[in-house]
């Protein structure tokens, strides 16, 4: 059984960046990731990567949240009959500020669990296939192959113009 080679192209400039993604995914090989020093709008449309769900995260834990807050202020109040000037025991105005602070409170929880989870956060899958180069000045295009096919992803990355570097 042949197993994956896992080879990465070392490129310099952002533009053959691009194209080297566009036509590496209409080739046989397997596009993996990019590592890349700063963020590129231009790699990121290369990409096409489908619209986050961290946002309904967010949204979800703030309702979430605003309903959490109004339950615990009436629940709080029913228990503790604590009459004050004359107002009702479940006055809805003056829950208001606890609502909102849940909501903001479940709305960043909400966040950072869907950040965590539509990341896939904590992964150490993909070190062992990370140069140290592209923390700095280089775009790191990772892709896969069969052993057999080797030579022709490795002839792929050079045509593009790209230092080529080979993972066991």
């Amino acid at each position: 059984m042949p197993r994956k080679r896992h080879i990465m192209g070392l490129f310099k400039n952002e533009e053959t960046v691009v194209s080297a993604i566009n036509e590496l995914k209409e080739s046989s090989y397997q596009f993996i990731r990019v590592n890349t020093p700063f963020p590129s709008h231009k790699i990121m449309a290369a990409l096409k990567l489908k619209k986050s769900m961290v946002g309904w995260f967010t949204l979800i834990g703030g309702i979430s949240g605003f309903i959490g807050g109004f339950a615990l202020a009436i629940f709080t109040a029913t228990r503790w009959d604590l009459i004050v000037s004359g107002k009702p025991i479940v006055a809805i105005i003056p829950f208001v500020v606890v609502g909102f602070e849940a909501t903001i409170l479940g709305s960043v929880f909400g966040n950072v669990l869907g950040l965590l989870t539509q990341t896939r956060l904590p992964s150490s899958r993909w070190f062992k296939y990370y140069d140290p180069r592209c923390s700095g000045e280089h775009f790191g295009v990772l892709a896969a192959c069969e052993t057999d096919q080797e030579d022709g992803l490795k002839n792929f990355f050079q045509k593009q113009g790209a230092e080529v570097k080979v993972f066991e």
